[in-house]
């Protein structure tokens, strides 16, 4: 059997009937040898999904060439704010991919082309004397704050093939550029992690950092966590995606640098970290037999995005007891699938579409824009794993909602209390 083709293989209905036959689906599962195929699948769609804002704007031509469909209600100057979206959101999934380098494998071209347009792009982006340079300031809207802290995301997961290999002039510019976003103000929610992170990356890289918007996002974050996992976005819990989107994801690099720089207990960070192997065990849970999950909460036109504290804790090789990483990579592929393959996702010329499975402009929230969407390359960390990687390189495994609705034997879910 073909994984690349599971999910169109076996249809909603077929899949019960597999399911409802006894172990039809883990017996042709259990038989499959390892996958090239699932990795290949997943590079080339996240390059799909990536290459329009990377290589426009390598060029110069992100501006000239983008889309700037906006959800109903949308009241942003949207011209001032979605290419730093689509671009910060961008670096943030495929950095850990492009910081793989030349590792020659058959898909090393494809990775050095697209680093070579990477470090254009962020050059474009910061200079102002570049038809695509970015706003980096408040003057307009608060949204450069958020997507700032994408880009600085991004930079950190890039640190040797991204930010190193930027020309001094170009790092700087960054840093004067993320520096600015200073004189925006988080609200008191999950945008407090994102002047945090930007601060991170700083520290990260020997510039000039300020200490009391990490301190300050660390001590709001950790009082608003609800227990098993869950953190308040804001002192109230809000059932959505936002633990992934942004919350787990950012404080746990947060501490991470800041424990590596000894500037905060390691302590901090290992209880972050415990916190999202739980809500990785959470979200892989939720993926149907047919890879479909929850559609709930604000921001579903990130898409994939749902799934990036699990993807991240697959990159780490964290994953908690229980999953195995050939179960939570046919899980994300299938996912996946069902998403990007529906049509209208993109448009004729390649750009993603406000939507969920498809071209949905309803289901966006008044803040969606065109580089909004880009968040959902967030869902593909994992591909920062090489090849041969156990993730990638072991024989596909059914994941626990596969393996429940077919009868197989499965051990009983329980909370954490720290």
């Amino acid at each position: 059997m073909d994984r690349r083709f599971f999910i169109k293989a076996i249809p909603m209905a077929g899949i019960a009937s597999s399911i409802g036959s006894g172990k039809g689906v883990l017996a042709a599962m259990a038989a499959d040898k390892p996958l090239p195929g699932d990795r290949a699948y997943n590079v080339d769609l996240m390059i799909r999904i990536c290459s329009p804002v990377i290589e426009q704007l390598s060029r110069g031509k992100l501006k000239a060439t983008m889309p700037t469909e906006v959800a109903p209600g949308y009241s942003k100057p949207v011209e001032k704010v979605t290419y730093l979206e689509a671009f910060g959101r961008t670096l943030a999934g495929i950095a850990p991919w492009l910081e793989l380098g030349d590792d020659n494998t058959p898909e090393a071209g494809k990775r050095m082309t697209m680093l070579e347009m990477t470090r254009k792009a962020v050059e474009m982006a910061v200079d102002p004397a570049s038809p695509d340079y970015m706003n980096f300031t408040g003057k307009f809207d608060a949204q450069p704050l958020v997507d700032g802290a994408f880009l600085a995301h991004g930079l950190l997961r890039a640190p040797k093939q991204v930010w190193s290999r930027l020309p001094a002039k170009t790092q700087q510019q960054v840093i004067d550029g993320l520096t600015s976003l200073r004189s925006i103000k988080a609200f008191t929610n999950n945008w407090v992690l994102f002047s945090a992170i930007i601060e991170a990356m700083l520290l990260k890289f020997g510039a000039n950092w300020d200490r009391k918007p990490i301190d300050l996002a660390v001590q709001k974050i950790m009082e608003w966590y609800k227990g098993d996992s869950m953190y308040g976005d804001g002192a109230h819990f809000h059932y959505d995606y936002y633990n992934s989107f942004v919350i787990q994801p950012m404080l746990v690099d947060v501490l991470r640098v800041m424990a590596e720089k000894e500037e905060s207990s390691k302590a901090n960070y290992e209880l972050a970290l415990k916190r999202m192997q739980r809500y990785a065990a959470i979200l892989e849970r939720q993926i149907s037999p047919e890879g479909t999950f929850p559609v709930v909460g604000r921001s579903m036109p990130y898409r994939n995005a749902a799934f990036q504290a699990l993807a991240q804790i697959a990159l780490e090789e964290k994953l908690p007891e229980g999953l195995s990483p050939a179960q939570v990579r046919c899980a994300l592929t299938a996912v996946n699938k069902r998403i990007f393959e529906a049509p209208g996702t993109f448009d004729k010329k390649g750009w993603l579409q406000i939507g969920f499975c498809g071209h949905q402009p309803d289901i966006a929230d008044i803040y969606t824009s065109t580089g909004s969407l880009y968040l959902c390359s967030t869902g593909f960390l994992a591909l920062g794993l090489p090849p041969a990687n156990p993730f990638w390189s072991d024989s596909a495994q059914p994941w626990t909602a596969v393996k429940v609705y077919s009868g197989a034997a499965v051990k009983k879910d329980h909370a954490i209390d720290y």
